[in-house]
């Protein structure tokens, strides 16, 4: 379905409910990467404060959310043709270049980190060390052949597994409380050398997520009216906290991080390991499938398999040189380059196109949207290293400042737009 309308807007027939589309944004949550940050902020900032970073970054992300599910459901069209109007086709190229480097970049850290699960599973199960780079060799080559060939049935297989990947989440949290501490232990835990702020877990978070109000577009064209794009933004208000506080809770009852030591701890390993394995796997595809699709729009002449092949190349390759190393800063890196993209397109779509976007209104260069992102980054980067300070926020920083030069260099045309003019 997402292949028959990558150029033009989503037809009637295929509108589908906001509760759907919600429960698939949640599904994407429940993932080896999400479980990761959930347990690593819970034991570097303590039970409290990993709350409030869970709220907070809920909260920055769904209001975000609520602008952008708009524009895909009244434009119908995907976020890679948004980009296009307001960034123009050779400007979009660019964008789309950033975004294959960035889910590329997430297609490598999963892979490492699903090779860690195999190793620790194999570890657990039969007492054997096996090292991790034939692993990721193979896993590699297995994710891009389904890729390839078989994602549809990958599609279907995660609706199964996401509901009870949940369920199990619930029993493993039960089971916690019944050979560790009590909840009002797990309350009042704080690491005694804390290796994070508040702050700093807020922005790894954001981090993290940060491409879903860029991307929401994708899943809101397809649902049936305004208020099923807002219900759909759910998806991320409960499956986000849902995912980092059932994943946060155990690690602080075993102190790991890593989750199959923590269901080593609780004798879950093999059953844990399927559901996780299973739903990786087909968030892995869809990282690399994203990816080639995004490298699709530079590279115009390169086939998709070959696309595919080449991704996948380069993104073994990172896995094997240890990416996961430089998580974090790579989730930092997002949220000084993604937030700006956001209000950019919000300030074009509403302000300037007045909510009305024609095919034939796309010109080859936005160079106001381009400035306008590069400079919001620029200065973002620089409010990141602490050179100065805005508002202490740098993610923030970049989506204000995205948006104020936009409307500095567009305000002739937002005046025109504004007073009944031409688009």
């Amino acid at each position: 379905m997402a292949d028959q309308y990558t150029n033009t807007k989503v037809q009637p027939k295929d509108y589908r409910s906001g509760w759907v589309i919600a429960l698939i944004i949640a599904g994407t949550g429940l993932s080896l990467t999400i479980f990761y940050l959930g347990a690593e902020v819970a034991l570097a900032v303590g039970f409290k404060k990993a709350l409030w970073a869970f709220g907070i970054s809920t909260l920055i992300l769904s209001l975000l959310c609520l602008g952008t599910t708009r524009i895909g459901n009244r434009s119908r069209f995907s976020t890679y043709m948004i980009l296009y109007f307001s960034f123009g086709k050779q400007g979009a190229k660019i964008l789309n270049f950033v975004f294959g480097l960035v889910l590329l970049g997430w297609f490598s850290v999963t892979l490492e980190l699903l090779s860690v699960a195999v190793v620790d599973t194999v570890h657990a199960t039969f007492d054997m060390a096996v090292p991790a780079w034939p692993i990721i060799m193979l896993m590699g080559a297995l994710i891009t052949a389904t890729t390839i060939y078989g994602i549809q049935s990958l599609e279907r297989l995660t609706n199964l597994a996401v509901p009870f990947l949940a369920l199990f989440l619930l029993y493993v949290y039960y089971v916690s409380f019944n050979e560790g501490m009590s909840f009002a232990q797990i309350v009042d835990f704080v690491p005694e050398n804390p290796t994070m702020t508040l702050f700093e877990a807020v922005s790894i978070l954001v981090g993290s997520t940060v491409f879903l109000p860029v991307f929401m577009a994708d899943f809101s064209r397809f649902t049936r009216n305004d208020k099923h794009s807002l219900i759909a933004v759910l998806g991320i208000v409960i499956g986000s906290p849902f995912a980092l506080y059932f994943s946060a809770v155990p690690a602080i009852q075993t102190g790991e991080v890593d989750i199959i030591k923590i269901m080593t701890q609780f004798d879950l390993v093999l059953p844990a390991f399927a559901l996780l394995f299973l739903s990786t796997w087909v968030t892995n595809s869809l990282n690399l499938f994203s990816a080639a699709l995004a490298f699709a729009t530079v590279k115009t002449k390169w086939g998709y398999k070959k696309l595919t092949l080449v991704a996948s190349f380069f993104g073994i390759t990172f896995a094997l040189l240890g990416i996961t190393e430089y998580f974090f800063v790579f989730l930092n890196t997002l949220g000084v380059l993604i937030p700006s993209i956001s209000s950019i397109y919000l300030i074009h779509f509403f302000w300037i196109k007045k909510q009305r976007y024609e095919l034939e209104d796309v010109q080859d260069w936005d160079f106001t949207a381009l400035i306008s992102w590069g400079s919001a980054s620029a200065i973002a980067f620089c409010t990141y290293l602490e050179l100065f300070e805005l508002t202490h926020a740098y993610f923030v920083d970049s989506f204000l400042l995205g948006g104020i030069i936009y409307l500095i260099l567009q305000r002739k045309k937002i005046k025109r737009a504004t007073d009944g003019g031409t688009h």
